[in-house]
């Protein structure tokens, strides 16, 4: 028997299970979270006997005799300064890892009440944070250090009305601080039963049969499914070519493909029963590479071939154009696989009531997620009702099903609410990556250093399925040539089935691969031209009213020029500076239809915010908050955000595209003067009780290949440039991040976004990878080469705009994607500049952060 203390209370338990488990499921104390079961992450840090612990790799035999303390554990006092403080600095994101960051400032601020920040970074050095890019949650502890050391009492104030622009602590902050709020894993529901996938052993191979005998004998078995249990076997966002299950005789893709699904009473013993299905498969050699897999003799991954689909960009005559021109380059750019990394795995929980299947998830689109498990199950789409808990960050990669589809049929087919879960090493196998990429790139200027014609292809690694292979391509194509004012572009693209892990979304879209390679080449070509890298942007720069090379007029609120003149000093004053500038798309765009919605409901006197708009971390009730209150001159306390649920909110698309703030911002504004209206005739919010305002924004834009001569490829564009400094080690001192993103609606939340993907985009720079050996990942999550808080330099943001806003949602343009697009060619071009070592593959090599191997 085992004897400790939680959170003052006696406790005891005589299986020596994982403390975790322990925690979460006997005494459901969520506010500790399962990130990666390795002790990498730091998402379940608790105290005990007053140090750190990460509770996923401690048995309870290591906890007898000891006081454990989790967030729940905190006195009011710390909870109050915790919850005000992360909220107040923007600390706060998808919150997946803020209660594991509070149990290490409290160890710290347990020690000391001053400290520095290089203390703090330290501190939370275990801890890794996805989102923020650490600087928001190091300036929250130093806050609440203040408060405690001050003993400072809490503001309490409301302001009467909120504006947008204005300072406001995000709406879903505090219970993302303290652990209260819901994320999927953190629901136990009654009567509920586990599920797995038995997965593929192989990347590619004949499955010729499989044995459910021993499995089904087993006495926590209550069913297991295959193939011939699926009403319908496919599904896939645009393309339904992904196997919910391979069937006997099929050929499996990669080796997350699922072969049989087991439904347990508990889900320790899942893997038992895995483990006792017997297959009978037959290997065959896989396709690994987009260039082979695009060979005559090649076998073919899918009946329909390996190429997924093809784009073409031409503008103009991109030969006669690099024929005539002074000076050219050419490089061949490699850029790898990375994996998303966010800090909660997939999970998801379905649970049928009579002809109705309901589905808590953590997805990006609710009703993306409806239409396809309604497909798979032959279902009314009506009767397939989504709704949406927190969501522990996304950044594409939650777009896809990967739990949601096998809850949802052993739910339906059970009876009894069904719980999947990935554990972090199924989510590394199993779920979508960042595209891996091939480009051919060739790109020309004058003597003077102004661009003249470009020519591009780039071979896109789709993997195993398409997902969003298509529109990834797309976009590196259209963003290919840069944001420049030249005309004369010739850009070929390739998506290529292989059987390596799926590829899909990921933030920055396709742009962050094509964006790496034509800043590098421009680089080049400002030295060949005896001009600064600064110098040939500012040339070229593409100013309002101009033409960028996919062809569209740049728009009044195009504030480019801006960007570059923000970071000019800063750039010229250090010898090891790198530079690089990038412009990129808010919402789906190119002719495909693009709809955001919002809807606003009176209860209780209180405005009630209905959107479908998924939250990942980046605010969407917040932005929303904004956005209404500034319409309807009320404060914040007046409204009322409610998640996403099919069968409320109204369909505002995917969280994609850095769509959501302009497109379902937009339609705030729009049901929003509605209320207005309405108001000034019923002059209360209590005399409009039970009324349903709607508003819906329709972004309408030219599809690829359009004969106009100017068609319009996206309803708006945001432009940046960043900068990264190196010492004379190569080590980053800090970076720079001059952003158009039109108007900022809260500063907090954009702030954040940025540092955080300028982090992401330094990762994918300088230390993330995800090799892939024939088909196989061989990396843990700890080994992904993901930044810590002691890695990352400071990073300065700076806003600008153009002067000229836009109309849409207060001017607002979508900031997620972009801050992480242009940071990897700045790097490259740092480390350019301070070695002379022209690279041309990701992440760097030879640099501080990546030593060659001896």
């Amino acid at each position: 028997m085992f004897r400790f203390i939680v959170n003052g209370k006696e406790c005891q338990s005589d299986k020596d299970i994982r403390l975790i488990d322990y925690l979460r499921d006997e005494l459901r104390l969520t506010s500790v979270k399962e990130g990666c079961g390795e002790g990498a992450c730091g998402a379940c840090t608790i105290i005990a006997d007053g140090r750190k612990v990460k509770a996923c790799v401690q048995k309870l035999s290591k906890m007898d005799g000891k006081c454990i303390t989790t967030v729940e554990g905190l006195s009011s006092r710390e909870k109050e300064v915790y919850a005000y403080c992360f909220a107040e600095a923007g600390a706060v994101q998808c919150g997946f890892c803020i209660p594991g960051m509070v149990i290490s400032a409290k160890v710290l601020l347990d020690e000391t009440l001053t400290p520095s920040r290089e203390d703090v970074k330290k501190a939370i050095r275990g801890n890794i944070c996805r989102c923020t890019g650490y600087q928001k949650i190091e300036d929250a502890i130093l806050m609440a250090a203040e408060y405690f050391r001050e003993n400072r009492e809490i503001p309490q104030k409301e302001p009467d009305h909120l504006l947008v622009s204005e300072r406001f602590p995000r709406v879903d902050a505090r219970e993302k601080v303290l652990g209260t709020g819901q994320f999927v894993d953190d629901i136990v529901l009654p009567d509920m039963v586990y599920a797995k996938a038995l997965r593929s052993r192989y990347p590619r191979a004949r499955i010729n049969k499989i044995d459910l005998s021993k499995a089904e004998a087993h006495p926590d078995c209550v069913a297991v499914y295959t193939a011939k249990d699926v009403p319908n076997n496919k599904h896939g966002h645009l393309k339904k070519d992904w196997d919910v299950m391979i069937a006997e005789g099929d050929i499996t893709r990669y080796i997350g493909d699922a072969l049989a699904l087991v439904v347990s009473e508990h889900k320790e013993t899942l893997d038992e029963i895995l483990d006792l299905i017997e297959v009978d498969d037959t290997e065959l050699p896989p396709v690994t590479s987009p260039r082979d897999a695009l060979k005559e003799d090649a076998p073919k991954i899918h009946e329909s071939g390996n190429l997924l689909t093809k784009e073409v960009l031409k503008r103009g005559d991109a030969d006669a154009a690099i024929a005539g021109s002074k000076y050219v380059v050419s490089h061949v750019y490699q850029v790898p696989f990375t994996d998303h990394a966010f800090m909660e795995p997939e999970c998801a929980i379905a649970f049928r009531q009579g002809e109705e299947l309901h589905l808590y998830t953590a997805s990006q689109s609710i009703y993306d997620e409806q239409h396809e498990i309604a497909h798979i199950l032959n279902l009314p789409v009506e009767k397939v009702i989504s709704e949406t808990k927190l969501v522990g960050g996304g950044f594409g990669g939650k777009e896809d099903m990967s739990v949601q589809h096998h809850a949802a049929l052993a739910a339906w087919l059970t009876g009894r609410p069904v719980k999947v879960k990935f554990s972090r090493e199924e989510s590394i196998r199993c779920h979508v990556k960042r595209h891996a990429m091939e480009m051919e790139f060739t790109t020309a200027c004058d003597e003077n250093g102004y661009l003249t014609g470009m020519k591009a292809v780039i071979y896109s690694d789709t993997g195993a399925y398409a997902s969003l292979g298509g529109p990834v391509l797309q976009r590196a194509c259209t963003h290919a040539a840069g944001p420049y004012n030249y005309h004369d572009v010739d850009i070929t693209g390739y998506g290529v089935y292989t059987n390596n892990i799926p590829a899909g979304a990921y933030r920055g879209f396709g742009v962050t691969q094509s964006c790496f390679a034509t800043e590098c080449n421009i680089n080049e070509l400002a030295e060949l031209a005896g001009i600064t890298p600064w110098e040939i942007r500012y040339r070229n720069a593409i100013r309002p009213g101009q033409v960028l090379p996919n062809g569209q007029i740049a728009t009044p609120d195009t504030a480019l020029l801006e960007t570059l003149e923000a970071v000019k000093e800063i750039y010229e004053s250090s010898p090891y500076a790198g530079i690089a500038s990038c412009m990129k798309n808010s919402g789906v765009g190119v002719g495909i239809p693009d709809t955001g919605r919002c809807n606003l409901e009176i209860r209780d006197g209180h405005v009630h915010i209905l959107t479908s708009a998924a939250c990942m971390g980046q605010g969407i009730g917040t932005t929303a908050t904004h956005i209404v209150c500034q319409t309807l001159g009320i404060k914040p306390s007046l409204t009322v955000y409610e998640r996403g649920n099919t069968a409320r909110t109204p369909d505002s698309g995917t969280s994609t595209a850095s769509r959501q703030t302009l497109f379902m911002g937009e339609a705030a504004r729009r049901a929003a003067l509605k209320l207005k209206e309405a108001l000034e005739t019923a002059g209360s919010l209590e005399a409009l009780e039970g009324r349903l305002f709607t508003g819906e924004y329709l972004g309408k834009t030219d599809p690829m290949g359009s004969e106009k001569p100017n068609p319009v490829s996206h309803v708006a564009y945001g432009y940046a440039t960043q900068v990264v400094i190196l010492n004379e080690e190569g080590k980053m001192e800090k970076v720079v991040a001059a952003h158009d993103a039109g108007t900022v609606i809260n500063p907090q939340s954009a702030q954040g976004q940025i540092e955080g993907g300028v982090v992401m985009g330094l990762g994918y720079g300088l230390t993330e990878d995800f090799p892939v050996e024939g088909g196989y990942p061989i990396l843990k999550y700890g080994r992904l080469g993901l930044l810590r808080a002691t890695d990352v330099p400071p990073v300065e943001v700076i806003f600008v705009n153009s002067g000229n806003p836009a109309e849409m949602a207060y001017g607002a343009k979508g900031i997620g994607e972009i801050c992480s697009v242009p940071t990897a060619p700045a790097c490259q071009n740092a480390y350019y500049r301070l070695d002379g070592t022209f690279r041309t593959k990701l992440p760097l090599d030879d640099t501080f952060y990546r030593k060659p191997k001896k």
